[in-house]
């Protein structure tokens, strides 16, 4: 393949990010989330966009996610030019359980998944606490399956 042509090269780029995003996908277990919480529709909902995160082996998701949150569940998506290998995820909260923890970098909020266990999701303290506000469910270190009194 002849690199000096500029088609080329874009076209070269565009299958290198392809196969990159998609690794990244398999990598931090958003592709896990995916096969039990994949999620097809239009979510509504109270959404932050553009926020930051953490999965598995604390891959980052930096300024690149959409956070939902309802009565009826968690919804996630990357913005979309990253979305190879990224479909939009809907998790029920009878699946979420929530936990403030403290690391070197400060505190932050990690929900664990019921079908995926092994895949945290860790965002900061402020934007978990929206989230758990906005699904009228109990606060951290709780079921997030159960109802605020």
């Amino acid at each position: 393949m002849n690199f000096s042509r500029p088609e080329y090269v874009f076209i070269a780029l565009v299958g290198f990010l392809a196969v990159l995003f998609f690794l990244i996908g398999r990598i931090s277990g958003w592709s896990t989330l995916a096969y039990f919480y994949r999620f097809p529709g239009e979510f509504v909902g109270q959404r932050w966009r553009f926020q930051s995160g953490q999965l598995r082996w604390y891959l980052g998701y930096n300024n690149c996610l959409t956070i939902g949150a309802s009565e009826s569940g968690l919804y996630l998506s990357v913005f979309f030019l990253f979305r190879i290998g990224h479909p939009s995820l809907f998790i029920p909260w009878g699946d979420i359980s929530a936990n403030t923890q403290k690391s070197f970098w400060g505190r932050h909020m990690e929900f664990r998944f019921k079908q995926a266990q092994m895949i945290p999701l860790r965002v900061s303290l402020q934007l978990g606490e929206k989230v758990i506000t906005a699904s009228g469910h109990s606060g951290p270190g709780m079921e997030l399956g159960e109802k605020r009194n």
